[in-house]
């Protein structure tokens, strides 16, 4: 391992608005800040907003800077991506950013019932060999099920046309209601500036760059 990412993740055990629960933890069930996390962390009764797979934070972030009024939470697995994101957080004294390091199979194990208003899914893998793996399959709605508020909304923003059109066939199947679906945000006119879809981070960037259109697709979880 690097001596850069050796000082990234000995600089996180430092931030106090990373949250890094053991494997023990989170495979317990019950990890002590669920349900308490607007008492323990945000010290608010704000509605709280999780990003899934948020890579360096960036949308999540650009969210909570744009929303003082909602706690944003950040999640993913990679301790030295999240440096980036809790590192500006701390910087920057944002009362109501956070960021978790897990992997989102476990998630139920640290947020209770009706605990979470909102996600964003935002350029998460599409698992192409792997659907039980994609982060809007049935598997993982069941599991947003189990702390996301009754008609929760579930904002998915990516440039695979995969994870997309599999995204609004299992909304479809499941009788949820969409409430957007777009696929191409930027052609279209719909992200305009200052709208929080026209957000981008460093890899959309990058997809831009290659002419890739960005989509969105926005349902309600029941």
């Amino acid at each position: 391992m690097g001596k850069d990412k050796l000082r990234k993740f000995a600089e996180n055990e430092t931030f106090k608005c990373l949250v890094q629960p053991t494997s023990e933890e989170m495979l317990s069930g019950s990890h002590p800040l669920r349900g308490n996390w607007n008492r323990e962390i945000f010290h608010n009764d704000n509605p709280i907003v999780l990003e899934l797979g948020c890579g360096k934070g960036e949308y999540t972030i650009a969210l909570a800077e744009r929303n003082p009024g909602i706690n944003y939470i950040g999640v993913d697995i990679k301790g030295a991506r999240l440096w980036k994101g809790a590192k500006y957080a701390t910087l920057n004294n944002l009362p109501n950013v956070a960021f978790l390091r897990t992997r989102i199979d476990f998630i139920k194990s640290i947020f209770a019932e009706d605990e979470v208003s909102e996600i964003w899914i935002t350029f998460a893998d599409p698992q192409p060999k792997r659907a039980n793996k994609r982060l809007t399959s049935p598997v993982f709605l069941d599991r947003y099920r189990a702390f996301l508020k009754k008609d929760g909304i579930i904002n998915v923003k990516t440039d695979s046309q995969l994870l997309h059109e599999y995204t609004v066939e299992v909304a479809e199947s499941q009788n949820l209601e969409i409430i957007e679906k777009n696929n191409d945000i930027y052609g279209s006119g719909r992200a305009t500036e200052g709208d929080v879809l026209s957000i981008k981070t460093f890899y959309e960037q990058g997809f831009l760059a290659q002419g890739l259109p960005i989509t969105y697709v926005a349902f309600r979880l029941r």
